[in-house]
């Protein structure tokens, strides 16, 4: 996993989670990877792992079932949804935004880049 230098390690750990979940790589309800197996999958401390777990558990998407592991809750999607939305917003939002005025594009060419985008990445 590469990481950018903003937002923080753990929220893009976070958020990443929350991806696989999105695009039902993880299903809800499943256990997910421990900590120690995250961590070294994705070449961090696994106490950047824990700190990304936490945040997760604290927006009721994981639970840690103490010594079986961490499970997706059954009912995370929103939270999800919300989570993303509030970590897009504030994070990348804004330099996008910023770029589609200095760049003077038109919302209708982005709109058809966005559409080829979702056609190339995410067929159904």
């Amino acid at each position: 996993m590469e990481f950018k230098e903003n937002p923080a390690i753990y929220i893009q750990i976070a958020e990443y989670v929350c991806e696989q979940i999105l695009l039902k790589k993880w299903k809800l309800g499943e256990k997910i990877i421990s900590i120690r197996e995250m961590a070294v999958q994705i070449e961090v401390n696994p106490n950047t792992v824990q700190r990304a777990y936490d945040l997760l558990q604290q927006q009721n998407i994981i639970s840690n079932k103490r010594g079986i592991g961490y499970f997706i809750e059954d009912d995370a999607m929103e939270r999800i949804l919300d989570f993303r939305r509030e970590q897009f917003e504030e994070n990348e939002l804004p330099v996008f935004l910023r770029n589609i005025y200095l760049l003077k594009m038109d919302f209708k060419e982005i709109k058809a880049k966005y559409d080829e985008f979702v056609k190339n990445n995410f067929k159904k």
